[in-house]
């Protein structure tokens, strides 16, 4: 019985004592700084990693993050100095250096809301000093470390130290964008217009030019066959002198060969001419001697002018 009893005894001490130390001893991580309070007045603050103790039942444990923690701050209008709205979304990172002031200032819960209000407004006094083209383009980093450094200044008497200020997206509301996208389209259709009535007026004036040189080259050209065809018949009726100076007869000839093939072509070769007819002369004699019928005819009677008529051949 007295076993028994004893027993109970000390696994309740020793539950008490381990409920104790539990309440004793606590662990501050390498990413957490540690503020002991009391009846909710701070007593310590504990900075560096390991185990330590505190009062049990009575102290209480806050933990601190010590890492760089991230603000995000809700996108906000802000007219800037040449009076152009700007939809400005920018965030923070920053520090909890002092835990004591911290939590003295802003509490657990209260840091992001608190900081999220100080980058609205520094960034609404910085921006609002700066024209559009400041922001978009020129001196965007400047003004991030303007605002960075206002933010930080006023940061401080909560204990947070502020390492960096980002602008994320700075740009004209939506109905200022279309407006400016419509006059940007309608600025390149303007020049676009412009561009196809210089392109126009350059075709033109190239078709006019080639229209002028093709007359020209049809011209000279024309001159030129005309000159040199006339050479041609000027060569021709020399070649033709020469011939006939050197061999009339066989000229003569020649040029009846020429007036036969002529008139008597294939499929049509009936002629109604005299008998006596000097066309066919050549038929009569390969000299070309007029017949002694035809040379008495012509004796006795004046020559009647000579009839030359063709007749489609007959059907076969």
């Amino acid at each position: 019985m007295r076993l028994g009893l004893a027993g109970g005894v000390l696994a309740v001490l020793i539950v008490v004592a381990a409920i104790v130390g539990y309440s004793t001893f606590f662990t501050v991580n390498q990413t957490q700084q540690a503020l002991v309070v009391r009846f909710g007045q701070p007593v310590r603050v504990i900075t560096e990693p390991g185990l330590d103790v505190k009062v049990p039942f009575i102290d209480a444990v806050i933990y601190v993050d010590k890492r760089i923690l991230v603000l995000e701050a809700p996108a906000q209008e802000v007219i800037a100095s040449d009076q152009k709205r700007l939809v400005v979304d920018a965030f923070a990172r920053y520090r909890i250096v002092n835990a004591l002031k911290f939590y003295q200032t802003v509490g657990e819960n209260g840091a992001n809301s608190q900081l999220a209000i100080l980058l609205n407004s520094s960034v609404r006094r910085v921006l609002g000093e700066a024209t559009l083209t400041d922001v978009v383009r020129d001196n965007r980093d400047q003004l991030m470390t303007r605002v960075r450094n206002q933010l930080d200044h006023e940061a401080q008497g909560f204990g947070i130290d502020v390492v960096d200020v980002r602008i994320r997206r700075a740009d004209l509301p939506e109905q200022n964008s279309q407006a400016v996208y419509q006059r940007m389209q309608t600025e390149r259709q303007r020049e676009a217009a412009e561009f196809r009535a210089q392109g126009s007026q350059k075709s033109q004036e190239i078709r006019a030019r080639a229209d002028r040189d093709v007359t020209v080259l049809l011209a000279d050209a024309n001159s030129q066959a005309e000159q040199v065809r006339g050479q041609g018949d000027s060569e021709r009726n020399r070649i033709f002198a020469d011939a006939y100076n050197r061999d009339p007869d066989f000229f003569v000839f020649y040029r009846s060969m020429q007036a036969y093939e002529k008139a008597l072509p294939k499929g049509d070769t009936r002629l109604v001419l005299r008998p006596d007819s000097d066309f066919f002369r050549y038929f009569s004699s390969p000299l070309g001697k007029p017949s002694p019928a035809a040379s008495q005819t012509s004796a006795a009677q004046p020559a009647a002018p000579q009839t030359l008529a063709s007749q489609p051949a007959a059907p076969k």
